[in-house]
């Protein structure tokens, strides 16, 4: 059973970054990919990163490719989602997520089997 706990969000002007963290504890997180996920009011729950925790092989949704970085400590079993460039689009709550695979690419859009409680971001024009 893997725990996630996310940090890091907050109110931030267009044009500006913030660092997001998820802590991870439980299982074997070797075998396991991370995601962030995230969900604007009245839309549906989107993709918009993971990486795998052998390789950091990452993938990452169109609409934030180039702005977004995800990254992962081994050492601390965390993963950051580094958020630059932020659009009031990006407003939402964003979830960290975690599945048990050694696929990499697309297949990491999806499927994840545990999740973060979430963490607010809110971007003002």
């Amino acid at each position: 059973q893997v725990q996630l706990v996310e940090s890091g969000g907050g109110l931030v002007q267009a044009g500006g970054s913030l660092r997001l963290s998820c802590a991870a504890s439980g299982g074997t997180l070797s075998r396991y990919a991370m995601g962030w996920f995230r969900q604007a009011p009245g839309k549906e729950r989107e993709f918009a990163a993971a990486i795998t925790w052998i390789g950091a092989f990452t993938y990452y949704a169109d609409s934030v490719k180039g702005r977004f970085t995800i990254s992962r400590d081994s050492a601390k079993n965390t993963v950051y989602l580094e958020m630059n460039s932020l659009k009031p689009e990006d407003t939402a709550v964003y979830y960290c997520a975690a599945k048990r695979t050694y696929l990499s690419g697309s297949a990491l859009a999806g499927g994840y089997d545990y999740w973060g409680q979430g963490t607010q971001v809110t971007v003002s024009s």
